[in-house]
């Protein structure tokens, strides 16, 4: 959802030396996760707290994308075959790294994952920011293609063996037809019929959970497409009281992974609001707290703090 940003400067934002001495990879050459049977090593795999020290030494030979998901966050669901198709498609050049951020806290709170999923590159060992959120394949495709020109600047052009199709990771079921159709409408970038297919898709079966998290994502997206950042805070500073000048902000801090700032305006703006104005700010924050997944513990902060105002 934020704006990619690998830059021309390695990024230290997040802090890894504390996994480094974790890897008991033999020095030299990228220790790559281990084949099958004598196989090539795979591109997409799965990596844990105890074992990322491996991932950090395989990132001075080839570029790694680092995916951190959780098995409740539908936005996840949608991004992971999308990074999945990309890897393969640049033949060896990238890695994925996938990481259960539930599973594995350490890492979480290393790479500081406000909000998931979240993607970084790792070049030389050195962390860079991609992006936050289920990006459009063709945007994801873009920022991998900078990934590889930032890591041909510091030297790391390895690539990895392949065996065919067999590295492009485990074959995901097909999607059902609405959701497909939601998908294929974000990839070209129109938010309001991806929209229109998640809503239909709940009306044929209101409890579908991927839907409704996916209908509260893109509807962020579309609300942020084409937003200036520096206008929007500009008008919120000046109207504080001003519920759409809010909102509007509040959709920028999350789609830029500022979970808390954004529940935090929505939720003073809700403390000094009159009782008539006060619903639309409480749907506002309902959709919100979709989009980041109920079992997030910043939903559960913001939602006692809800009922708290409201009741």
């Amino acid at each position: 959802m934020s704006t990619p940003t690998p830059g021309a400067v390695m990024r230290g934002a997040v802090d890894l030396s504390s996994l480094r001495g974790r890897a008991d990879a033999p020095a030299g050459p990228a220790a790559a996760p281990q084949a099958a049977a004598g196989g090539a090593p795979p591109l997409i795999f799965d990596v844990t707290d105890a074992d990322f020290g491996q991932v950090l030494e395989l990132s001075r030979t080839v570029p790694v994308v680092v995916d951190l998901w959780a098995e409740w966050c539908g936005p996840c669901k949608q991004l992971s075959p999308v990074l999945e198709k990309l890897i393969g498609e640049f033949g060896g050049r990238l890695v994925l790294a996938k990481v259960d951020v539930d599973a594995n806290p350490q890492l979480a709170q290393s790479f500081r994952a406000q909000s998931i999923p979240l993607v970084v590159g790792l070049v030389g060992g050195q962390p860079v920011q991609l992006f936050t959120g289920a990006v459009p394949e063709q945007q994801a495709r873009e920022v991998f293609t900078q990934l590889l020109e930032l890591a041909a600047k510091h030297g790391v052009t390895g690539v990895m063996p392949t065996s065919g199709d067999a590295q492009t990771g485990a074959e995901e079921a097909p999607l059902p037809p609405l959701h497909q159709e939601a998908f294929d409408a974000i990839e070209r970038g129109d938010y309001a019929a991806a929209s229109t297919a998640y809503e239909k898709a709940l009306t044929e079966n209101p409890r579908d959970e991927d839907a409704k998290a996916g209908l509260a994502q893109v509807r962020l997206l579309g609300r942020v497409q084409g937003v200036d950042l520096s206008a929007a805070r500009a008008a919120a500073a000046a109207a504080p009281s001003d519920v759409e000048a809010q909102f509007v902000v509040a959709d920028l801090d999350l789609a830029g992974g500022h979970v808390d700032d954004a529940f935090g305006r929505l939720l003073d703006l809700l403390a000094v609001l009159g009782p008539d104005e006060r619903p639309v700010v409480r749907e506002r924050l309902l959709e919100m707290f979709g989009v980041v997944g109920d079992a997030d513990p910043r939903v559960l902060r913001a939602r006692s703090r809800l009922a708290s105002l409201l009741f």
